[in-house]
């Protein structure tokens, strides 16, 4: 496997909302820290690791240039420090509790994510 320099956030690109939200991120990551990719083009990137459509339809996935992935909620600690200001925001999932209750609220908007504005831009 091919080592990146920087970290690949794999996510759906056919869900508006998720579109809508890699949008926010996009604007936040004004160096272009991370690579923002459609899990459906994850085959254009050489050297990542195999993630199979099942896990790309219930969680965004993270990998990391050391080709660690993270998945959903999971994935939002790791990927904090390459933001802007994200070194403020991470120390809150070291309060206990706080991952466990990201990944339960991740895991719900996840599996209804396409009822969230999607509307015409669907393309589910």
């Amino acid at each position: 496997m091919l080592s990146r320099s920087r970290p690949v956030l794999l996510f759906d690109g056919n869900c508006g909302f998720c579109r809508r939200w890699v949008g926010r991120l996009r604007r936040w990551d004004r160096r272009g820290a991370i690579e923002l990719v459609p899990g459906a083009e994850r085959d254009r990137l050489p050297g990542m690791p195999a993630i199979s459509d099942a896990s790309l339809d219930r969680a965004m996935q993270l990998v990391t240039p050391d080709n660690r992935i993270h998945a959903g909620a999971r994935a939002l600690p790791v990927l904090l420090p390459y933001l802007p200001g994200g070194w403020l925001i991470g120390p809150l999932f070291r309060i206990p509790g706080i991952q466990s209750a990201a990944d339960r609220l991740y895991a719900w908007i996840s599996a209804r994510r396409h009822r969230f504005g999607c509307g015409e831009s669907c393309g589910i």
